[in-house]
């Protein structure tokens, strides 16, 4: 496949904050959005994007406080993330209908923005999205306690620890030295591990946001749903009926479809990455 170089731009919201987005490949159809997980900053994304670049132009993005985007001074609720995300598009003059692609955390966000623009979405794609169902005040409670616990880690020389738990199952071989090196250098540290605790303390606030659009659905556009098939260590009790929300939520929606990425954990993207790329590739294909 073609590989088109990835092209990084500051770009600045109307608040005047800075944002660190990468651009890469041109062509025909939607843009590809890629939104990253908590506490994960936007270069999680770089293999895949590179992979997908070369069929269709593609976007993904540091949020606020990660890698090379600033803080945010206001609270880092999934309504203002949503915002950004807007604000984003928008400064960028990306105003057609994008295929917006979203791991973990990244879900919700991709849900409130369909929710709010269904004439700005061509497609979805959900891998391993969080769902309202499987989080509780506790979960944030811990959530936002463990990446505080991570920030302190990162401080004292702790990358390689954290690196180490974040991928316990493995890489892909397919993912370069290289790469692997790019997704760690802004994710195993003290600001991205802060920021990911920031969004974690709202949670709790945005549990009544993330079940109103779950109910609501997705629009009438091709959606497809990843799921990890492993049975992660915590994840016994949790992986089978995670699986079925999203299998009902897909049976709900008009284009949705689930697929069960047998051997994956949570983190899909990085453990088995070409089938992410595979099936933004599937969606793509299925739009005008």
């Amino acid at each position: 496949m073609k590989d088109l170089a990835m092209q990084e731009k500051s770009v600045t919201l109307p608040d005047g904050r800075v944002i660190r987005a990468v651009t890469a490949g041109e062509g025909p159809g939607p843009l590809v959005v890629f939104e990253a997980g908590m506490s994960a900053p936007g270069s999680s994304w770089i293999h895949t994007q590179r992979e997908v670049s070369a069929r269709y132009r593609t976007l993904s993005y540091d949020r606020a406080g990660y890698g090379g985007s600033d803080v945010d001074p206001h609270d880092r609720t999934l309504d203002r993330i949503a915002d950004d995300l807007t604000a984003l598009l928008d400064a960028l003059g990306e105003t057609a209908p994008v295929l917006l692609v979203g791991h973990s955390w990244g879900g919700p966000i991709i849900r409130v923005f369909a929710d709010r623009y269904p004439e700005r979405v061509a497609g979805m794609v959900f891998v391993d999205a969080t769902l309202a169902e499987i989080m509780s005040t506790r979960n944030a409670k811990v959530a936002a306690r463990f990446f505080g616990f991570m920030a302190l880690l990162a401080r004292v020389g702790g990358k390689g620890l954290i690196k180490r738990q974040t991928f316990r199952n493995g890489v892909s071989a397919e993912i370069s030295a290289a790469d692997v090196e790019a997704m760690t250098r802004d994710y195993a540290t003290a600001r991205a591990m802060k920021a990911g605790s920031r969004e974690a303390a709202q949670i709790s606030s945005a549990l009544p946001v993330l079940r109103r659009v779950q109910e609501k659905g997705t629009p009438d556009v091709p959606v497809v749903c990843l799921q990890a098939g492993l049975v992660e260590k915590g994840m016994a009790k949790w992986r089978p009926l995670f699986n079925q929300y999203a299998a009902d939520l897909m049976d709900a929606a008009p284009q949705g479809k689930m697929i069960v990425v047998e051997g994956a954990g949570h983190l899909i993207p990085q453990e088995t990455p070409a089938v992410v790329r595979d099936t933004v590739f599937s969606v793509a294909e299925q739009l005008p």
